[in-house]
């Protein structure tokens, strides 16, 4: 029997644990609430025992333990910095405390790192060499693979692309995140309809601003609803600069867009296509270039847990992940 691999998905609301085999094939799935408004040591309890309930009864038979967590995290220390989701923890030694438990090697990655391993390994990446992974949700993140490495950076800081600075109207210095995530188009669709605009989205919340949330502007923007449109090829807009950046800067040869945004699909790329190929330099940097949608869905951040052990940390190339398919 071949190795199998434990993944672990540290998000905000959910806490999850698998198991998988060489392959990335799923086996088994638990998942329970994170309730970090517990504390830290209950939410570090909680993982150790759905790590226990994902574990094979043969534990030699365990390559390793991968945790995909928000940032800032270190991954080579395997600190978990101070996630803004996650209060209280500050300087958490996670790898350690998890490696002291079960005795296994224990590999940490940012969640957006991790997603596009999992997204070339098994995804819609699967087979380049160059992917840029973005997701647009609550915030924004992105994860690299150059020239089939993870890209990391001195201290695992890399590839942080909502925060690519943008100016706006008037000179004003934004970046990627602040414009076009999940909450800025809310707040700009609330601040339209407060200034008179007309929207179908009030009467999807009883009239109730305050509750309209991407989500809501999505559902909008699928009836019709012109200011939703607008709202959400803005946001694209913006994307789809912050993409020109990430061809300037790595040309890649796909880059994957997920998230809950993303849920909103062509309202959102198209505008996002359209920026890329308004405003890169040259038409070699698109020639050949996929922008697509992700195909992992919510498993991406356990998917890409595992293909992190596979990969040691993301310090093996991906190819190494050939073989195991």
């Amino acid at each position: 029997m071949g190795k199998h691999i434990i993944a672990v998905d540290l998000g905000g609301t959910q806490l999850r644990a698998a198991r998988y085999d060489q392959a990335l094939n799923l086996l088994q799935r638990e998942n329970t609430l994170t309730r970090a408004d517990l504390g830290l040591q209950s939410t570090i309890d909680r993982m150790k025992a759905y790590i226990r309930k994902a574990m094979p009864a043969d534990r030699d038979d365990i390559q390793g333990i991968g945790i995909s967590s928000p940032g800032p995290l270190n991954p080579f220390s395997g600190v978990i910095v101070a996630p803004p989701n996650l209060p209280g923890w500050l300087d958490v030694p996670l790898r350690d405390i998890i490696a002291a438990e079960f005795n296994l090697p224990v590999y940490i990655g940012n969640d957006a790192n991790v997603a596009a391993l999992a997204e070339a390994s098994k995804g819609a990446a699967q087979g380049c060499r160059h992917v840029t992974y973005i997701t647009v949700s609550t915030g924004i993140g992105a994860g690299m693979i150059c020239d089939g490495k993870l890209l990391l950076g001195r201290d695992g800081l890399a590839a942080e692309f909502g925060h690519i600075p943008i100016i706006v109207e008037k000179g004003r210095v934004s970046s990627v995140e602040l414009e076009a995530a999940g909450p800025a188009i809310a707040r700009r669709v609330r601040s339209a309809l407060r200034s008179g605009k007309p929207s179908v989205a009030p009467d999807l919340v009883d009239g109730d601003l305050e509750r309209i949330d991407a989500r809501v502007v999505g559902l909008a923007a699928a009836d019709g609803d012109q200011l939703a449109i607008d709202h959400l090829a803005y946001a694209g807009w913006i994307i789809g600069l912050g993409i020109v950046s990430i061809l300037h800067l790595f040309n890649p040869e796909v880059v994957v867009v997920g998230g809950g945004v993303t849920k909103t699909g062509e309202l959102l790329f198209a505008p996002m296509r359209q920026a890329v190929q308004q405003h890169v330099m040259d038409a070699a940097y698109t020639e050949g270039l996929r922008i697509l949608p992700a195909a992992l869905g919510e498993d991406v951040a356990l998917a890409g847990a595992a293909a992190l052990v596979a990969t040691e940390g993301g310090n093996l190339d991906i190819s190494e992940l050939d073989r195991l398919f």
